[in-house]
């Protein structure tokens, strides 16, 4: 990913686990199933929150695009950067090819210092 802080240690990216017969697929173009957005970018956050990187209840999307779909039995990937100022830029792919592309962030907590 392009404009990365050197700094920050790379992490590998996360199998977002995503089941061929997620309930979503169903109603989402029967014939033709493709994971609705919206649930792409929930998984992506749910691991965020997992593995501590995000606050899932106070999180900021900065901004998402969905780039390509997400068919049944596609290995979602999750990749990371994360700048100084604790934006994450997300890139989620299926192999070589990008489905997404966002940056999010924590709030910081009212009366936090």
């Amino acid at each position: 990913m392009s404009g990365v802080d050197t700094a920050a240690p790379r992490r590998p990216p996360i199998d977002l686990g995503i089941a061929a017969d997620h309930p979503a697929y169903a109603g989402h173009f029967p014939g033709d199933p493709m994971l609705p957005g919206v649930v792409l970018l929930d998984a992506a956050l749910r691991r965020l929150a997992e593995e501590g990187r995000v606050d899932a209840g106070n999180c900021e999307i900065l901004w998402f695009k969905f780039t390509a779909p997400v068919r049944p039995r596609d290995r979602v990937v999750l990749e990371t950067d994360e700048d100084a100022a604790g934006m994450l830029r997300l890139r989620l792919a299926c192999g070589s090819r990008t489905v997404a592309t966002g940056a999010v962030r924590s709030r910081p907590r009212a009366g936090a210092a």
